[in-house]
């Protein structure tokens, strides 16, 4: 806990209470939530930083694209745009955000990308176009209670779970624990991959989950391979090279690179990192870059970096992958037939 964090404590409860007393209007009706009679799936979080809420997304589309029409939903965190956009060949991370430009570029022929921090507006928006979706993936949108989710999947992270967290400014709690009741599925993601059963019994035990509520846990997997635009290769072959991150946490990449006994150097901006001028000048002075799929969004439109940029895919490997996989799929057959 940083110094300024300390110091700010006596407004935990304040943030507290006002956050409880939001969410106790939305449970009682007061403040209204609208449902839809399509299949609208939340992916979020209790906290700030990142939980993993993009490679889940991408889970779900891989789980869901050859059978349904999905559209993915986003604020479009740091867009220079406002109002909905759906993204199409001119899109840019400017225009609609990195992770939701990181949607369009690896599924642009399977789904519809599209962005609105209103997001009643932007279901409202989808539903009008000619190739209405048939679900709707809300991403990041625990919070948004505006919206009424018909499946709300919540992200909590190994190392920093929300059990064990208090709300902000202190804490990284965006709203009380109790609001985890409203999920139907939690996914304790960035796990060890030998987790043990004792372990998940411990967290299960923490996380004491409703009668309807399900318990998953997931861990990261990282390519061997590093991706360009035209090239993919092993990355051991790569020798030296620059890591850039721009990332809530780059810790598990850089324990995995160092566990690969790879050499590099780390340059580590913080979250959606807008890269500016003098960045990039810094940057093509190096002779090869690697970094994360994110970011690789927002440094793939440099003509100077091309040539030595690469980024190394990661997907999410689900404890019992079945089981959700009919969860969700249940869910979407009771709504859509």
């Amino acid at each position: 806990m940083n110094f300024l964090r300390y110091i700010l404590f006596p407004i935990v409860p304040i943030y507290y209470l006002v956050t409880w007393l939001r969410n106790k209007l939305y449970d009682l009706g007061i403040k209204k939530s609208v449902s839809y009679n399509f299949p609208v799936v939340c992916v979020g979080n209790l906290s700030v930083g990142g939980t993993g809420k993009t490679p889940m997304i991408e889970y779900l589309v891989d789980l869901l694209k050859h059978d349904y029409l999905i559209a993915t939903l986003s604020r479009g965190y740091k867009r220079k745009t406002e109002g909905f956009q759906l993204a199409n060949k001119d899109s840019t991370a400017e225009s609609i955000g990195d992770e939701p430009f990181q949607f369009y570029n690896k599924f642009k022929k399977n789904i519809l990308v599209a962005v609105d921090a209103d997001r009643n507006n932007g279901i409202k928006q989808l539903q009008s176009i000619d190739n209405q979706p048939e679900i709707i993936l809300l991403d990041d949108a625990f919070q948004h209670r505006k919206v009424k989710a018909g499946f709300n999947i919540l992200l909590t992270t190994y190392n920093n779970p929300y059990f064990k967290d208090i709300v902000l400014p202190t804490g990284n709690l965006r709203e009380p624990r109790n609001g985890a009741k409203r999920a139907h599925i939690i996914i304790v993601t960035k796990c060890p991959k030998d987790l043990g059963d004792a372990e998940k019994n411990a967290i299960l035990q923490q996380v004491n989950p409703e009668s309807n509520q399900h318990v998953f846990f997931s861990s990261i997997c990282y390519s061997n391979n590093v991706v360009s635009n035209n090239t993919t290769k092993p990355i051991e072959d790569l020798g030296n090279f620059t890591l850039v991150t721009g990332i809530a946490n780059a810790s598990p990449l850089v324990n995995f690179l160092n566990e690969k006994g790879l050499k590099f150097e780390h340059l580590n901006f913080k979250d959606h990192h807008e890269f500016l001028k003098q960045d990039i000048l810094d940057l093509n002075k190096k002779e090869l870059i690697v970094t994360t799929e994110k970011d690789f969004m927002r440094l793939k439109q440099y003509e100077s970096l091309r040539h030595k940029l690469f980024y190394l895919p990661i997907s999410v490997v689900i404890n019992d992958e079945v089981k959700i996989n009919k969860l969700i799929k249940d869910f979407l057959t009771r709504i859509i037939h």
